[in-house]
């Protein structure tokens, strides 16, 4: 099943009768695939191994088209584009700076069945972790399963809105852990919560992070990956 397939199935399971609209209106496969057509198009080699693409997208829309849009579930249609975009990216080994997000806004000098697309890569302390090998400046964690690349000095797990990664945990705070990426290592710090941070299998208050580390808060495991040596160079 290809990516189109796959989110064609997506999209099924949030929005009702996407497919079935007016010949006239926008399509939620024809804004994946200029989100793909995009990404593609924006893609920028920065070093042999690192092709870094957009990670924020604007569709604008008719007024039309806007409504149509919020009928279906414009936030579950969104999430569903980001998705497909991250894994396109995925598949074309692409790499981002930030978070990837998707939103839609009205343009009522737009005929139905028109859009416009903006696209611009921000930086955000996390991004999916596509094509991106883990560093000692940009290490990677796996939290159930999904992989977040660091991309900032700074990252809070929490289960919080305001945290960068958001656990969905009640044995987890709303901000509870720190990760910090400096010259001299990356430092994990616990940030008053209530269950306390555990570093292979022990309670401490914050802890330089060695590749292959297993971190648990609440009943979230993470695990910690550099894939370089210790004495890797800044």
């Amino acid at each position: 099943m290809g990516v189109l397939d796959r989110f064609e199935k997506g999209v099924e399971r949030v929005v009702n009768n996407a497919f079935k609209v007016g010949r006239s209106e926008v399509k939620p496969v024809e804004l994946a695939s200029a989100l793909r057509r995009e990404v593609d198009d924006r893609a920028a080699v920065v070093d042999r191994d690192r092709t870094v693409v957009p990670n924020q997208f604007t569709i604008e829309l008719s007024p039309d088209d806007y409504a149509q849009v919020d009928g279906w579930g414009a936030e579950s249609l969104a999430d569903e584009l980001a998705a497909n975009v991250t894994e396109h990216a995925a598949s074309q080994h692409y790499a981002f700076v930030g978070p990837v997000s998707v939103s839609f806004e009205q343009n009522d000098s737009l005929d139905t069945g028109r859009f416009q697309l903006r696209s611009a890569s921000v930086r955000g302390n996390v991004a999916p972790a596509t094509a991106s090998a883990p560093s000692a400046r940009h290490p990677l964690v796996d939290i159930d399963g999904q992989r977040y690349l660091l991309t900032g000095p700074v990252t809070v797990i929490g289960r919080g809105s305001e945290a960068d990664i958001v656990v969905d945990d009640p044995g987890v705070s709303r901000r509870h852990l720190e990760i910090r990426v400096t010259q001299d290592g990356v430092i994990a710090t616990d940030l008053g919560s209530t269950n306390g941070l555990f570093v292979e299998g022990h309670q401490v208050p914050a802890a330089t992070l060695l590749d292959g580390n297993s971190l648990t808060i609440g009943r979230t495991r993470i695990m910690f990956w550099t894939g370089a040596p210790e004495n890797e160079e800044w």
